[in-house]
């Protein structure tokens, strides 16, 4: 979306209505804002203008031909003819030249139900065509295990390029070419790899770009869609998980600003296959004359609690062996469990129930933490302290023992932001150095012993001229 850099409002006329709006705002925005439709296919609130698909052209008086909505700023005064018929036969001119070579296979594209093409289409496509040559046919890409191409059906409006560039950092997917002869490919054949490489997905508005996974499994008007939060990035990117039959079918992003805005990282949303692998347990197992044989649950259960039962009951009379004192009341204590924090509520629920049920309320999801030295003073859900949205808004930021682009790419998103829009100075220290998609302030490696005292010579360096004393390590 552009860069409103002043406050200034000015007063524009579309289609008969005055409309208010910040100088130098894009019309397209504009009209967006007040509930205008004008159609559009490169133009996409969330990347950089380019302009090239041509079909938001509306009329704007005084002008000597009909301008592109997403790249004509907002003048005082202006008056905007946006389905006058100079204004339609320009944006069904521009439509009949897109559908010029793409191919009449809506039957098979896993985009159909779902295509911006095949919307606008309707209301801007011609029932006849005046073009008798062939159309050009473009060999598909292999450009990796999750998306799939069909680059015949490209209109070229770059949006997979510019998203490469300025949302995913990495520029893997250029143009070459021009004219009928441009097209979208990766450099010397190489494989779209990104974390967020999956949203090129979405924002194609045809179905040259789709998800391998999912392809050919149902048609978009036979999902059902569920509002559900992804489980793996911990920061609460809202989805949405479409099924067919009580089968997960795919997983898309939900708009929620505050959080993921429109994207989603690739562990979002392809890990849904996890449910449907031939190596997933879907029933208990135990083991009967040394081999694992399907359980019902109760049976199951019954033999893990009489198991654990058993095991505290010999620590008990081991116990009591060596002091009388110690009996088989206080075996519970010798018992505790651990959860996984990427388990469920319920499942959460469930082993607590177990657990005090054999006496114990020894059970913690801290996995990896071997220091509880303040866990008496520690938040029970630590915090950054700030919304995740304001991380794009800081100055300065450090990490430590992380690698956000791996990790947390939704988290990495906004410090890219912070990073390269507002020039923000973020520093890393791990003890190896990452690859990260943003220009970096510091990027330390130090060895893992080494790692404390580091920290204590950065937080020496930050207090210094506080007048506190902050002793090495």
């Amino acid at each position: 979306m552009s860069e409103v850099m002043s406050e200034e409002f000015v007063t524009i006329t579309v289609d008969g209505r005055e409309l208010q709006a910040p100088k130098g705002a894009m019309l397209i925005e504009v009209t967006d804002k007040a509930n205008i439709k004008v159609p559009r296919f490169c133009y996409h609130e969330k990347l950089a203008v380019a302009a090239n698909c041509r079909m938001c052209l509306v009329e704007v008086e005084k002008a000597p031909k009909p301008l592109p909505a997403c790249a004509t700023p907002v003048m005082d005064g202006m008056v905007v003819y946006t389905q006058s018929a100079y204004a339609r036969e320009a944006q069904k001119s521009v439509m009949e030249f897109l559908l010029i070579n793409h191919p009449l296979d809506c039957p098979i594209c896993d985009q159909g139900g779902e295509c911006e093409l095949q919307d606008v289409a309707m209301g801007y496509g011609q029932d006849v065509s005046e073009y008798v040559e062939g159309k050009r046919v473009v060999f598909d890409k292999n450009i990796g295990p999750l998306i799939t191409t069909e680059l015949t059906r490209c209109i070229h409006c770059t949006r997979c390029v510019r998203f490469g560039l300025e949302i995913a950092g990495l520029r893997e997917l250029g143009m070459t070419g021009r004219g009928e002869n441009a097209l979208i490919s990766t450099f010397i054949e190489q494989s779209v790899e990104s974390e967020m490489s999956g949203n090129v997905i979405d924002i194609c508005p045809v179905g040259a770009l789709t998800a391998r996974p999912s392809r050919f499994a149902a048609r978009a008007w036979e999902l059902v869609q569920h509002a559900s939060i992804a489980p793996h990035d911990c920061v609460g990117s809202n989805i949405y998980v479409h099924t067919l039959r009580g089968e997960v079918i795919r997983v898309v992003p939900r708009d929620n600003e505050a959080i993921n805005e429109v994207w989603i990282s690739d562990r979002d949303r392809f890990s849904y296959e996890g449910l449907g692998s031939d190596d997933r347990l879907t029933a208990p197992m135990i083991r009967e004359d040394g081999e694992w044989v399907e359980a019902d649950w109760d049976e199951a259960l019954q033999l893990a609690s009489a198991a654990i039962r058993h095991a505290l009951d010999k620590a008990a009379d081991d116990e009591a062996g060596t002091n009388e004192n110690n009996g088989g009341d206080n075996s519970s204590s010798k018992l505790a469990a651990l959860v996984s924090p990427s388990s469920t509520l319920e499942e959460m629920y469930l082993l607590q129930k177990l657990m005090r049920s054999l006496g114990s309320g020894s059970i913690d999801h801290r996995l990896r933490q071997s220091d509880f030295s303040d866990q008496d003073i520690a938040p029970i859900m630590p915090w950054l302290g700030q919304d995740i949205e304001n991380l794009e808004n800081t100055g300065a930021a450090l990490l430590i023992g992380s690698n956000t682009r791996k990790e947390q790419p939704i988290v990495n998103h906004r410090l890219r932001k912070a990073a390269v829009n507002n020039k923000a100075q973020i520093s890393f220290i791990n003890a190896k150095k990452f690859e990260f998609n943003f220009p970096l302030a510091n990027n330390i490696a130090v060895a893992q012993q080494q790692l404390p005292h580091e920290l204590a010579a950065v937080a020496h360096a930050v207090f210094a001229d506080s007048g506190d004393s902050v002793p090495y390590i």
